[in-house]
């Protein structure tokens, strides 16, 4: 008799080791010696006592055996149970990703009474704001429910802590923070502000955690579209950071909270002021932080995008071809800085009346910035006299009509926030890693379908930094023996959107932006994978 066991699946893999099926009793690991038995094949007197204690001896091991059986019965039972759930659950894919939420890593604390029928597990998404997580829910509770065994199926939600990709190198204030996503318009007065306020109270909305930071120090505008009841920034005395002031449960700073009003004072003084504000602010896990971006492109507008590691930018303009010239340098600065632009927002764009729709700036502004710079997405927002009198009256439209058109509007544009950042976090962590198997580092831009392979010891040798090039005069100071053929590389962490450090066995941190190692002399060879001892 032999007991067949099914092909190993690659759901197991999840598994712990002590699932995995044990040999049966009738198998040649647990047959029972002769020895066990006392048998011989010479009479021999025995002793009523010794007969005894052998058959005690006997039954004992039959019954450890028989307990092995049950236990190793147990455990492959089990871990096919375990299984099946897995691959119910692989059916679920995640629009974002395109990849099951088992290959996503979101199943967790998988627990499984067979006896009862009872499955409880744990989906950890990668954002409290996730406009799907109910039909995640709701699929994992079918697709689980229809196996034949399950009775009763418990699924709790959750998400990922905030924490941005590569926390270790930034200010402690912004160490918790998912992601920073920066509303611009580089000009003035085509509702940037408006805009900002009611996308943040908006994610609020959805279950974010969420701050607001007003970048403008010459005329900060949340003052006056919010109205917390503490109107004042606190210092902690001890650690000599700043306490934001809260509304409807999102956290706000401001220089107009500072008590000084609008700012009178010269570009560095301003770039201080800002890095001061944000960086030393006590922001705490937030899921997002919307900076509300002042007017231009210049020394505030660069220090912000090299202080602040900006996961993404929402475009703000009007449909006159002026605020079309302006925007258009917005979102040529943020390329330049890597910055992925992700939606553009037409404000003011029409109006309707007497069952007519009329456009007094004429059309056109937002969709060219869409069709001239690839901007995926692009948001109408009406003349409504509301949104202009929210504004002014210190509640949110978004949070005074959650139901209504203009509720809609930034709803979609929520979505489109949450859906673009958690893409683009996932192309960036994995944008540059490497496979040990190959010894080889494994290439893919973000926004790119190309995927190569580069040899470690090329890209360190190709390293521009001070340590081997010298600044003055471009000699190489590295050689190229300097560098051993069998180098590996020993951490790799993303650098924002444009670049990842690597981490080497002589300590040296290499940073390596993508554009550079797109120019790079590539694999062609692939090496077979080695296997790695177990």
């Amino acid at each position: 008799m032999q007991i067949l066991h099914a092909p190993p699946s690659p759901y197991l893999s999840l598994l712990t080791s002590k699932s995995r099926p044990k040999a049966g009793l009738l198998s040649p690991e647990n047959h029972l010696p002769l020895s066990d038995v006392n048998c011989s094949l010479r009479p021999q007197r025995i002793e009523s006592s010794t007969w005894v204690s052998d058959k005690r001896s006997v039954f004992s091991s039959v019954t450890t055996k028989a307990a092995s059986v049950e236990a190793g019965a147990s455990a492959l039972s089990t871990g096919m149970a375990e299984s099946d759930v897995l691959k119910a659950l692989s059916q679920i894919i995640d629009p974002d990703f395109g990849t099951d939420i088992v290959s996503c890593g979101f199943v967790k604390d998988l627990h499984i009474n067979e006896a009862s029928g009872e499955v409880s597990f744990r989906l950890e998404l990668t954002t409290p704001a996730c406009p799907i997580k109910d039909m995640f829910e709701q699929k994992a509770n079918e697709v689980v429910a229809v196996l034949p065994w399950v009775k009763n199926v418990n699924v709790t939600m959750s998400a990922q802590p905030a924490r941005p990709i590569f926390s270790e190198q930034l200010p402690v204030g912004l160490q918790k923070i998912s992601n920073i996503v920066a509303v611009s318009s580089c000009k003035g007065g085509v509702g940037k502000s408006t805009v900002a306020v009611n996308l943040a109270f908006t994610l609020a909305g959805m279950g974010a955690r969420v701050g607001i930071f007003d970048a403008d120090v010459y005329g900060p505008s949340l003052p006056t579209m919010v109205s917390p009841e503490n109107r004042l920034l606190e210092m902690n005395p001890e650690k000599g950071t700043i306490i934001p002031t809260e509304y409807l449960g999102v956290k706000l700073v401001s220089f107009g909270f500072a008590g000084q009003g609008r700012a009178i004072m010269r570009g560095p003084m301003v770039s201080g002021v800002i890095n001061q504000l944000l960086t030393t602010t006590e922001w705490g896990e937030l899921d997002y932080l919307v900076v509300d971006m002042p007017p231009g492109t210049g020394d505030i507008q660069l220090t912000l995008c090299q202080v602040v590691p900006l996961t993404a930018a929402v475009i703000v303009t009007t449909p006159q071809k002026l605020a079309f010239i302006d925007v258009a340098k917005g979102v040529r600065m943020f390329s330049k800085l890597k910055v992925p632009c992700v939606a553009v927002v037409e404000n003011m764009s029409h109006f309707d009346a007497d069952g007519k729709r009329y456009y007094p700036f004429g059309r056109g502004s937002g969709s060219q910035v869409v069709q001239q710079f690839g901007i995926p997405h692009l948001f109408d927002l009406p003349i409504r006299p509301t949104l202009s009198a929210s504004g002014d009256s210190g509640m949110p439209e978004v949070a005074a009509d959650p139901q209504g058109e203009v509720a809609k509007t930034f709803q979609n544009l929520g979505i489109c926030v949450v859906q673009q950042c958690a893409k683009i976090r996932q192309q960036v962590s994995t944008a540059v890693t490497y496979d040990k198997s190959i010894k080889a580092i494994k290439v893919k831009v973000p926004d790119s379908d190309e995927e190569f392979l580069l040899h470690p010891a090329t890209v360190r040798r190709n390293d521009r930094s001070a340590q081997s090039v010298d600044e003055w005069t471009g000699e190489q100071k590295l050689q190229y023996t300097d560098v051993p053929e069998d180098i590996e590389p020993e951490d790799i962490r993303p650098m924002g959107n444009y670049a990842v450090s690597i981490t080497w066995p002589d300590g040296f941190s290499q940073i390596a932006p993508y554009d550079q190692l797109q120019m790079i002399e590539r694999l062609v060879d692939v090496p077979k994978p080695t296997r790695t001892p177990a």
